[in-house]
């Protein structure tokens, strides 16, 4: 055979298999509003730049008349290219060829793509639209299931992993997204769930649609399964470049610098926080005031939303920012709301972000129900966090910083490298109306009038110490600043934090409180 007909030979073979899972169930697809594996990696990718490897795999299985079938690619499509010019490794399931099942094969697609990723440092991007494990194939298909979380857990900390839920993704499978770094997911497309609606009715008794069990709000809103929610395949796109554009390629690089930009003018740092200490502002104007260009990059928006983090930039370094929201249980901290700061803190450690906070919280939300669900435990992830964290760590109390959640925000001592207080910073064990209604118990119960005896303890009891000068005097602040001067000061701690280096004990790893 000539060199040409090879060629017609291989574009033949190549057009074949690039139709999936054939015209009709191409059509089925477009019908659910989803677009096709290979469409949405060419939506994700610089143009042109995608190419795509193992094209010709095929399934190996024998068994249930499976050596009659044909499944082109073995329903995952797989390869490498470029995301504004940067190398990233992505694979898709198609969905169209044999509901995007897992078997052997295709498992062994995905994992040679994510070897790839780990030894040439680059991103993973992974499509999720699946039927699940393949049964025909048994305990080959849960076998690669197994051989992909592994090589989850030993690229974490090492290559950012981003999950897109794309379709349905249930039982073993969802465990592959529950070990990467970010999850996307859109609106009445995204499935997610360890068992379905009919497992749950027949066990339970409990009838329940795939939407409400485990549709894309769900995991945005309730569960917080997902960091990243759309109305759209393509605004879930969007938000993937958008995201790559804030975090390094991997754990021995810092993220890509781009030129400095001032804040909005709409954003006046020193008209934000109301006159009332009692009145809730929304913390993320104080964010976007600080922030380059004003360009504030949120995490979880839609899950815990008492307290703020997301990813923005300070002189054109990527930023982490962690912050209390006083207009959620005023800012705070939950059994939730610790699991999201923890596991952003530590992403952020990882990948050489520095962490900026933003303190304004009464402390841990009190209750029976907090304690049951394990306040303590998830807590404490926020301490583990902040005190594993290597990366230069600043922290701005705003307003209220109160107990166990003053330490807890990053202070002084979880080491902290800069701590700055607003000169509405109130710093105490308690807050003044609790703390006076304790220690001055007696000359309230024994005054004239107890009511206007309560007022004047609660005001000396702010003077004296619900304030920022009295832990600024025993060097737990190292400045009480103007809310002008924050971004300033931010700039120069960054600055000033660039070849921070810390010496830890030698260990094979810690114990956080998971």
């Amino acid at each position: 055979m000539s060199l040409k007909r090879n060629i017609l030979d291989l574009r033949k073979r190549k057009e074949i298999v690039l139709q999936g899972g054939g015209e009709d169930a191409i059509k089925k697809q477009a019908a659910m509003g989803k677009l096709t594996a290979r469409e949405r990696i060419e939506g994700i990718l610089d143009k042109g730049s995608f190419h795509e490897y193992d094209i010709f795999v095929e399934h190996q299985s024998k068994d249930f008349d499976m050596d009659k079938k044909v499944l082109h690619g073995d329903g995952v499509v797989i390869g490498t290219g470029t995301v504004y010019g940067e190398p990233v490794a992505i694979y898709a399931q198609d969905f169209t060829v044999a509901g995007g099942s897992l078997g052997l094969m295709h498992a062994r697609k995905i994992t040679k793509i994510m070897d790839h990723a780990i030894k040439m440092r680059m991103p993973l991007i992974g499509i999720n639209d699946s039927g699940g494990a393949r049964i025909q194939e048994g305990v080959d298909a849960l076998a690669g299931y197994g051989e992909i979380f592994f090589r989850n857990t030993q690229a974490s900390g090492v290559i950012p992993q981003l999950s897109v839920i794309l379709g349905p993704c249930a039982g073993g499978a969802v465990y592959s997204p529950a070990l990467t770094d970010f999850i996307f997911v859109v609106d009445n497309i995204s499935k997610m769930f360890i068992t379905g609606p009919e497992v749950v009715k027949t066990v339970l008794g409990e009838e329940v649609s795939t939407e409400e069990l485990g549709g894309a709000r769900v995991h945005a809103c309730v569960s917080g399964n997902a960091h990243f929610f759309a109305s759209t395949e393509q605004e879930c796109f969007e938000q993937i470049k958008k995201l790559l554009t804030f975090i390094p390629w991997n754990n021995q690089r810092k993220a890509k610098a781009f030129p400095a930009k001032s804040p909005k003018a709409e954003y006046n740092i020193e008209k934000i926080l109301p006159a009332d200490p009692t009145q809730p502002y929304d913390v993320r104007d104080i964010i976007k005031a600080v922030a380059d260009d004003s360009d504030f990059f949120e995490v979880q928006e839609y899950f815990a939303p008492n307290i703020v983090v997301g990813f923005g930039r300070i002189d054109g370094e990527t930023i982490g920012f962690v912050a209390n929201q006083p207009l959620v249980l005023a800012g705070g901290l939950d059994c939730d709301s610790a699991d999201k700061a923890g596991r952003f803190i530590r992403f952020c450690d990882a990948f050489n972000i520095p962490l900026v906070t933003f303190e304004d919280m009464p402390g841990y939300l009190p209750g029976v129900e907090q304690e049951h669900m394990g306040v303590i435990r998830h807590g404490a992830k926020v301490l583990y966090a902040y005190s594993e964290a290597t990366v230069p760590k600043i922290t701005v109390i705003l307003r209220k910083a109160y107990g166990g959640g003053y330490i807890a925000m990053n202070s002084r001592h979880l080491k902290a490298d800069f701590m700055f207080a607003w000169p509405t910073a109130e710093i105490a064990v308690m807050g003044p109306e609790g703390a006076a209604n304790i220690i001055f118990r007696k000359d309230i119960k024994e005054a004239e009038n107890p009511e206007e005896m309560r007022k004047q303890k609660v005001a000396e009891y702010r003077e004296k110490f619900a304030n920022p000068y009295v832990a600024a005097s025993k060097g737990y602040i190292d400045s009480v600043i103007e809310p002008a001067e924050t971004r300033m000061l931010l700039k120069h701690s960054i600055e000033v934090s660039g070849n921070k280096t810390v010496m830890t004990p030698t260990k094979k790893h810690g114990i956080p409180p998971f």
